[in-house]
């Protein structure tokens, strides 16, 4: 048997909403990651809860891409498409390289599975021109996992159920991995369920044989370990990483951390994690409405925990109020939004970032909150944990954006330690209160934390507009304004308290500047690396802080000839920058529910140069 080193491999598992292709995936990552290689995925799935069978609109599909060197993308294209029907082939058919494998179950292409995909079935795919260039691998998988559950006491459907752990034994074989996290995996998920596990086991088991013991395949594949930096590494969501990191905030500022959302795709698995957390004082809410879940948020803050709400697009609209009162109350919270596509409920499952100039304006009135986003989804942890900071240290409401890409994604992290992470120092008000006045501000304009039932600290709390300093009740026209512009110069100097904007590739002065927020990191910095080998001029800088920006953003930006904001929306930070700087730009928008590619990005560069 030969096997074949390769640096890297990105494989796409695609198959029926119902058929487990997310656990399948997950799976493979988790193994990958313990193993030691790098991993990126792009888990890719219908909003339905049970999408049509045997639909194109129905498929679901995860590509995991590992490597034995630093990623960035899970890959704009795949070495390996698994199709377990022939939608699942049909929707991505396009995203197999040249001379790849295709892995086909063949049970999924029988008349009705290709009437319900829209294909011809006097043509069948599978004797197609289209794949003559791919090396096709017919499985029978569902044939072969009911041949060894035939002794099971499950039923029929219970039995098919498992034919994905045919599949992820099968590519446990190819790629040279063993079976031994996954078994665990099936014993903490089953273990109360006797006869489902020892199906799930013996149907995983199967698949690996097959692959050992069949002498049409005479080649596996390997991945060596990547050589990552030292340290103890875990495989991390996004979403995950957001939740531990608010966790993490709690502990270091010695609050209790107090959660009150609402469930909405994609963020909910935060709710999920968090819910788990209660040996950390963790206190989650599920509201029966997202407006509920922020007051409830509010009431907390209020009474001097973490306070901490999260929603997608729609649900931050319906936010919009209480996230004015908390900003004219100048209490802290962290708002997250996991953004997905829009307007409207638009496209639950689908990534996008559109709701840029909704955290910066949507809100009535003047209401500036400082902006963060994070990169990827291991910078979700560090990214959540700095928004509480400068909540609880600014006395403001903070937005957190990240986005469904990332959210989902999952890549390896070097968890931090608990002494590794900075202090956070919550503007609690103290003394007898003699004189107290709510509103006098320190020299970065932040008023002091007066908690309910601090004797001497009483003082008047609403949405009206406050008196300087007392916090009364004020009509006074000149007091609006000045309150309006002293709350907008207290995000203003939360610059003072962040980082300058770096260069992450390239030359601090030149030709072209890419310059990119959120999840469109990877494929950026791919694709500068890229046209960098080719000796283009180009560079790359990521902002994470959006409001207020770095202290330093325009001269960064007035050092290059030109500068490219690529963006999963229509335009939204190029029309920040040039307000903000009067400095024109390229855009590069994409709104299709699906992040960019690296090789998207390298043509408009190319274009440019």
């Amino acid at each position: 048997m030969e096997i074949i080193d390769k640096k890297d491999i990105t494989v796409l598992i695609a198959g029926d909403s119902g058929d487990g292709m997310q656990l399948t995936g997950s799976q493979l990552t988790q193994t990958s990651a313990l193993f030691g290689n790098d991993i990126s995925t792009f888990p890719n799935f219908p909003a339905e809860i049970r999408a049509p069978q045997g639909t194109v609109a129905g498929v679901s599909g995860f590509q995991l891409k590992f490597s034995s060197e630093k990623l960035y993308t899970p890959g704009d294209s795949c070495d390996v498409l698994v199709a377990m029907n022939a939608a699942a082939l049909k929707a991505n058919i396009n995203k197999l390289k040249s001379g790849g494998e295709l892995i086909v179950n063949i049970e999924g292409f029988d008349k009705k599975n290709l009437r319900l995909a829209g294909i011809d079935s006097d043509q069948h795919p599978l004797e197609s021109k289209e794949i003559e260039d791919f090396n096709l691998i017919k499985l029978e998988v569902t044939k072969l996992t009911r041949e060894v559950l035939k002794e099971s006491a499950l039923g029929q459907k219970e039995k098919d159920r498992c034919k994905n752990m045919f599949v992820l034994g099968y590519l446990y074989w190819m790629y040279s991995r063993d079976t031994e996290s996954t078994v665990q995996f099936l014993k903490e998920k089953f273990g109360g369920k006797p006869d489902v596990l020892e199906a799930n086991l013996k149907v995983l088991n199967a698949g690996y044989h097959f692959g050992d013991t069949n002498e049409e395949f005479t080649s596996r594949f390997k991945v060596e370990k990547a050589k990552l930096d030292e340290g103890e590494y875990r495989s991390i969501t996004g979403n995950h990483a957001a939740a531990l990191g608010l966790i993490s905030a709690s502990v270091k500022s010695d609050l209790e951390l107090v959660y009150g959302s609402y469930p909405i795709t994609p963020a909910s698995d935060i709710l999920h994690e968090l819910s788990k957390h209660k040996n950390f004082g963790v206190k989650t809410i599920q509201a029966e409405d997202e407006i509920a879940a922020i007051c409830a948020a509010i009431g907390a803050s209020f009474a001097g925990s973490l306070a901490v709400t999260a929603s997608s697009g729609p649900g931050i609209a319906l936010k919009g109020e209480a996230i004015g009162l908390q900003a004219i109350l100048e209490l802290p919270m962290v708002i997250v939004n996991v953004q997905r596509g829009g307007p409207s409920t638009g496209l639950p499952t689908k990534t996008e970032q559109a709701d840029l100039l909704q955290a910066f304006y949507g809100r009535n009135g003047e209401c500036p909150v400082p902006i963060l986003a994070a990169t990827t989804p291991k910078d979700c942890f560090y990214m959540a944990f700095e928004a509480a900071r400068i909540a609880l240290e600014h006395m403001t409401p903070v937005f957190f954006l990240s986005d469904g890409y990332i959210a989902n994604g999952a890549e390896p992290w070097a968890y931090p330690t608990e002494a590794s992470l900075p202090n956070i120092t919550p503007q609690f008000a103290s003394g007898d209160g003699t004189n107290y006045l709510p509103y006098k501000r320190d020299d970065n304009l932040v008023r002091k934390w007066a908690i309910p039932g601090q004797e001497g600290f009483e003082h008047r709390i609403g949405g009206l507009e406050k008196e300087h300093e007392t916090g009364n009740v004020s009509y006074d026209p000149e007091n609006h304004e000045f309150m309006v512009k002293t709350r907008a110069e207290k995000v203003e100097k939360i610059a003072d308290h962040i980082p300058l904007q770096d260069i992450d590739a390239g030359k601090p002065s030149g030709r072209i500047l890419v310059l990119g927020w959120g999840s469109t990191y990877g494929a950026i910095k791919t694709a500068v690396r890229a046209c960098l080998d080719e000796g283009i001029d180009v560079s790359h800088a990521q902002i994470k802080y959006l409001s207020p920006f770095p202290k330093n953003l325009k001269t960064v930006l007035e050092s290059y000839d030109q500068i490219l904001i690529p963006e999963m929306n229509d335009g939204q930070l190029i029309k920040i920058i040039r307000s903000q700087f009067g400095i024109d730009a390229e855009p590069l928008n994409k709104i299709q529910g699906l992040p960019f590619t690296s090789s998207e990005i390298i043509n408009k560069i190319k274009s440019l140069a």
